[in-house]
């Protein structure tokens, strides 16, 4: 056998290579396909490298609403109206945040805990205003703020526990509970649930500026009345500068709200706001119930595996 034969059967014997006109090289394509693989794994592993999930759209918007929520507290003792704005955007832009995770697909762990923790936080503060502008009803608005907290951590908790690390909270078996099923799975319902709390809630605010059956106008004087004073030398309807000794102290601050809007609105929001509120308190309930017989069968699970043991 020549050499020329032999080395055409062992050009042969080697499959896939290809001679280059020119320069008279091998290549094997089955190498440029790997070596293209691995360039583009690459470049989709700096790809990965570099996104930022703090900087995802739904947290960016989620983080405008920290500041929007801040700002209202700012205004909240003495600008209603300006606090009303800045509240409502916030409240608002929760739904907002949440179509742009789906739009963009930058749904994240993050940005639930975040939205979550922002809710809380923005009711509890509302709350604890209503609860400084009504003393006698503080122990209703402290026992909502507990409600409140305590049902969202505790579902929160047995969902991660029990359900697994990677799932939602807001995804809820109808066996394990109808009225949870129904609230987060319906969007109509959630959304007006949580839009509905949270206008009972403003109506509420508004009240404490313009309505004299729920806030007290003992500070207010009274039309007509002769001038009178029990000590004489004092005047009957001193500066309410000289009333009292810090501008920032309740009965100021209770003064500087008076007769600043009209009741109206503010009554017909709340009224009709009401049911839902009423409603999203008992869903409240209902979570912080099943939410710790949950956890309680889990605990009751692992007894028995460890006893098995």
């Amino acid at each position: 056998m020549s050499a020329r034969t032999r080395r055409q059967k062992a050009a042969l014997a080697v499959p896939g290579e290809d001679s280059e006109e020119g320069n008279g090289a091998v290549s094997t394509p089955s190498k440029r396909t790997r070596s293209k693989q691995r360039s583009r794994s690459r470049s989709a592993a700096r790809e990965e490298s570099r996104e930022n999930v703090f900087l995802f759209w739904p947290n960016l918007i989620g983080y405008s609403r920290i500041i929007m929520a801040f700002a209202s507290l700012y205004y909240m003792p003495l600008h209603p109206r300006t606090c009303t704005i800045l509240y409502s955007l916030s409240c608002a832009f929760d739904g907002l945040d949440g179509y742009a995770a789906r739009y963009f697909d930058q749904s994240t762990t993050f940005g639930a805990v975040l939205d979550m923790v922002t809710d809380r936080c923005t009711t509890a503060c509302m709350l604890v205003f209503l609860s400084s502008a009504w003393p006698r009803w503080a122990i209703i608005f402290q026992a909502l703020i507990c409600l409140d907290i305590a049902s969202h951590w505790l579902h929160m908790y047995a969902t991660l526990s029990m359900g697994g690390s990677n799932q939602s909270h807001k995804k809820v078996d109808s066996n394990r509970s109808w009225v949870l099923y129904q609230y987060y799975n319906n969007k109509m319902v959630l959304l007006m649930c949580c839009l509905m709390n949270e206008v009972f809630f403003i109506g509420l605010y508004l009240l404490s500026f313009s309505s004299p059956t729920l806030s007290p106008s003992l500070l207010q004087p009274v039309p007509d009345a002769q001038p009178s004073s029990v000590q004489p030398g004092n005047p009957a309807f001193p500066a309410p500068g000289t009333l009292f000794g810090s501008p920032w102290s309740a009965g100021a601050l209770e003064l500087a709200r008076a007769n600043k809007l009209d009741s109206t609105l503010p009554w017909v929001v709340t009224i009709i706001a009401a049911p839902v509120m009423a409603f999203k308190q008992f869903v409240n309930v209902v979570q912080l119930v099943k939410a710790a017989r949950w956890m309680a069968e889990g605990d009751i699970e692992a007894r028995r595996n460890r006893k098995k043991n």
